[in-house]
């Protein structure tokens, strides 16, 4: 670090903390002196330098501002001419999903693909300025990275607890434009800690779509699994006694009530979802069974497709009270999955139509790697292991 970068910083450091944004100065300066020295390295030299290795020159600065816990940033992002563009690593970790984003506008941009406010994303992103090459190398970037997200091995840690789901996205395919359903994997560790697992695109959520999925997840060494919540979807169950035997299958409790109240007319829901909440109130399996079977004869008049569902089904609703107490917040449901899935809708909306299965995966499993990354530094656990009651 140059003389002056020092005296700088601590001039910086000395009153950083007598104003209340002296935090978020002291940031932007850190940040200002890693892109120099970066983009020093990049282009293979300093300010000024004359130097044999050189592969680039400085080309000014454009505005960045990057967003923070202590504030916006306000930086300036070096430019470079002459070889290859300069991306700050500063920006990695928070710009891999807009990335992905970029890539998918860009090639419905140059497909000719007609999706609404397209020019306006990449106008906002990129300043008006892109083009097939820029797209081409970040995709190529974004790939390897969820290359290497996706296939890492999962043996170093037992996974009692699985949670999976799916929506899905329009893609086109061989000039079609058809729903792909987008199978995604959220496990627990031995900690109680989160993780995205994998993801897949696929035709739909039939066994062989949903088993290829697990089938990668076991070569990948996943283990000691314990517990499954999924809807009721039937390839999903399928899939699970084909490549789980002996592991416990949770119904998820929210759908199950969703499905009961479509049973009924609006009118008697109030009331139908009062008797079902009072039926799983018990934590005993069978108390539940006895207060079902109460509650399936009362509706047996009004509805007697109720009344079936609630003796026929509600078992499967169960499996979670075999297991500790403290753990079954987590697990009677898909919630922690579904919140998941509407943030995904949040950002692929923009889209509209995916130009392509692998554009789609791109920007999903950028999403989904962000995702990963904050829950990675969690401070707490989402189940707290050491509880066994």
């Amino acid at each position: 670090m140059a003389d002056e970068s020092i005296r700088q910083l601590l001039s910086v450091m000395q009153g950083a903390f007598d104003r209340p944004e002296g935090l978020k100065v002291l940031l932007e300066v850190l940040a200002r002196q890693a892109m120099s020295e970066e983009v020093s390295r990049h282009v293979g030299a300093d300010v000024h330098e004359r130097s044999e290795g050189r592969r680039g020159y400085r080309n000014g600065s454009k505005p960045r501002k990057l967003k923070t816990r202590v504030g916006e940033l306000e930086l300036e992002v070096p430019q470079v001419r002459g070889c290859e563009p300069y991306h700050p690593s500063l920006f990695a970790r928070w710009q891999r999903s807009e990335r992905a984003l970029l890539v998918a506008c860009g090639e419905m941009y140059f497909q000719g693909v007609s999706t609404r406010n397209v020019r306006e994303v990449l106008e906002a992103m990129c300043q008006g300025e892109i083009s097939a090459m820029t797209v081409s190398r970040v995709a190529q970037e974004l790939d390897e990275k969820l290359s290497q997200f996706r296939g890492r091995r999962l043996e170093e840690t037992s996974w009692p607890y699985l949670q999976i789901d799916a929506r899905y996205e329009k893609v086109r395919v061989q000039g079609r434009v058809v729903s792909q359903a987008v199978l995604t994997t959220i496990g627990y560790d031995a900690q109680g800690r989160r993780h995205v697992l994998d993801w897949r695109v696929a035709d739909s959520e039939s066994e062989s779509c949903w088993g290829e999925l697990f089938a990668a997840l076991k070569d990948r060494g996943l283990s000691g699994v314990k517990l499954i919540v999924s809807d009721a979807h039937g390839g999903i169950r399928a899939a699970i006694r084909r490549h789980f035997q002996g592991v416990a299958w949770q119904r998820c409790q929210v759908h199950f009530k969703r499905q009961l109240a479509q049973k009924v007319s609006y009118k008697q829901r109030k009331e139908l979802m009062k008797d079902v909440r009072s039926v799983f109130m018990p934590q005993e399996k069978g108390e539940c069974l006895l207060r079902a079977g109460e509650t399936a004869s009362k509706w047996e008049k009004h509805s007697p497709a109720v009344a079936k569902m609630l003796r026929e089904d509600l078992e499967d609703c169960l499996a979670v009270l075999s297991f500790p107490a403290s753990h079954r917040v987590r697990l009677t449901s898909t919630n922690l999955a579904e919140n998941l899935m509407r943030l995904l809708k949040k950002r692929t909306r923009v889209v509209g139509v995916f130009p392509n299965r692998a554009s789609c995966d791109r920007l999903i499993g950028a999403l989904l790697l962000e995702v990963h990354e904050q829950w990675e530094v969690e401070a707490h656990c989402w189940i707290n292991m050491s509880l066994s009651d």
